[in-house]
């Protein structure tokens, strides 16, 4: 049998060289919102193949919070790779896994005593916080919110509230999902109509007792940075509570800073059961974790969780260099910071007839958002609109992405660790890209 090799030094390195070999090998269905392959990065900066420099406010989609290539995160894992890279912690256990669970369990804003497992994406850690309220209470319903984003798993896809791209052709989805409606105002959904659904759910299809878990992203992240009210989450936290229901905040875009608190769920004063969380946590290296009170953790019989790579060493060790990071660099002042001043610029491009309509300024510290709308003072969304933004700036140097129910949104995720510098030169493009209709 032949090996087909190809050097990589012989094959074609520019963008549209590259982007021909992509297409020649790897699958359509994973789309990249740029044609430009990534050569280095530092801190917000990226340069291409090609030498071009990138802005990046994207940061690998809230994952390097903490920048490109933190020395600190860097330092500690070539440290860790001169001792090891890999045992399975299921096989020979090691102290960075334990060290970084200590330091989440004591983090994490859950009630009392909490523990930790670890797992490799965002999609694992809320399909095995799934499998722990399962067990735990016993039920098998779970209760999600229309326009939610929870992953691309089949549990995961059930649980989000958006059916293109992430559910058309896929066929049957594992079941007892229970969707209610998420409150937005210029959608026309309010607070009370949202828990008047919950109400009418439980009336008529799944009775209080039948459900395990009501699962919310404290921001929606692919649904539009919709912030969460406050009095939803502590509306759910009491019927939870009344009726023996787990509630779980999934943190996974949203914690480690992000929105001026080390979680979001925090700008509430909740605490919820279970916490799912990735992305920034490991720096760039691929980590995720699900943190809950210790009593439903230590519910499931032995070898009932675990994974192979889950919680790798390597990625501890990162993990626990961006927990250092966050707390010494004081990140979570650093995001309300840059937080005021997205804002800011964002209300007054808002007001002015020279750019590109836009509309519904939101967010909570550096996770920031607005949408693109047919017209100045209309709430009709145009995703049209959204694309060419994006691409635009792009050919201006600036890396951003859209989501939204209908991809009319513009989020902001740049690194934490921006200096004030590259960040108003990229809201400089950004704004240059609006002028240019």
């Amino acid at each position: 049998m032949t090996v087909a090799t190809l050097d990589p030094r012989a094959a074609a390195q520019d963008n549209a060289g590259l982007g021909a070999r992509r297409a020649a090998s790897v699958p359509s269905g994973i789309v990249s919102a740029t044609p430009a392959y990534a050569a280095r990065a530092r801190n917000a900066e990226v340069w291409d193949v090609e030498g071009n420099r990138f802005i990046d406010f994207v940061a690998g989609i809230a994952v390097c919070s903490t920048g490109h290539c933190h020395p600190k995160v860097i330092g500690a894992v070539q440290d860790q790779l001169e001792r090891f890279t890999h045992t399975s912690f299921q096989v020979l256990p090691y102290a960075p896994y334990v060290a970084l669970a200590e330091r989440l369990n004591a983090l994490a804003p859950v009630a009392g005593p909490a523990k930790t497992i670890f797992f490799n994406s965002g999609a694992e850690a809320v399909e095995n916080a799934v499998k722990i309220a399962r067990f735990a209470t016993g039920r098998t319903g779970v209760v999600a919110f229309a326009g939610a984003f929870h992953g691309r798993t089949l549990m995961t896809t059930a649980l989000t509230g958006k059916a293109m791209p992430y559910k058309r052709g896929f066929g049957t989805l594992p079941g007892e999902v229970w969707r209610v409606p998420f409150p937005i105002a210029h959608y026309g959904v309010s607070v009370q109509d949202s828990l008047n659904a919950l109400d009418a759910l439980f009336r008529t299809d799944a009775d209080p007792s039948s459900i395990a878990a009501i699962i919310v992203e404290p921001v929606q992240g692919e649904g539009g940075f919709h912030v969460t009210p406050p009095e939803l989450l502590q509306t759910l936290r009491a019927i939870c509570s009344e009726h023996g229901i787990l509630l779980i905040c999934d943190e996974v875009q949203t914690g480690f800073a992000r929105t001026g608190k080390l979680f979001a769920v925090e700008h509430s004063g909740i605490a919820p059961d279970i916490v799912t969380m990735a992305k920034a946590l490991g720096g760039g290296f691929p980590i995720a974790a699900v943190t809950g009170r210790a009593e439903l953790m230590d519910s499931v019989h032995g070898g009932g969780l675990g994974s192979t790579f889950g919680g790798a060493p390597i990625s501890c060790a990162a993990a626990l260099a961006v927990l250092d990071v966050i707390e010494e660099e004081e990140l979570i002042d650093r995001a309300n910071a840059i937080g005021a001043t997205l804002r800011a610029r964002f209300e007054a491009w808002a007001g002015r007839e020279d750019l590109m309509p836009i509309a519904h300024v939101r967010g909570l510290g550096a996770m920031m958002a607005f949408d693109l709308v047919k017209a100045r003072g209309s709430d009709e969304p145009d995703p049209d609109a959204a694309r060419k933004l994006v691409a635009r700036a792009f050919e201006l140097g600036l890396v951003v992405i859209s989501c939204g129910i209908h991809g009319e949104t513009l989020r902001l995720l740049m690194p934490l660790t921006i200096s004030d510098e590259v960040l108003l030169e990229g809201l400089d493009r950004l704004e240059q890209a609006l002028a240019e209709r």
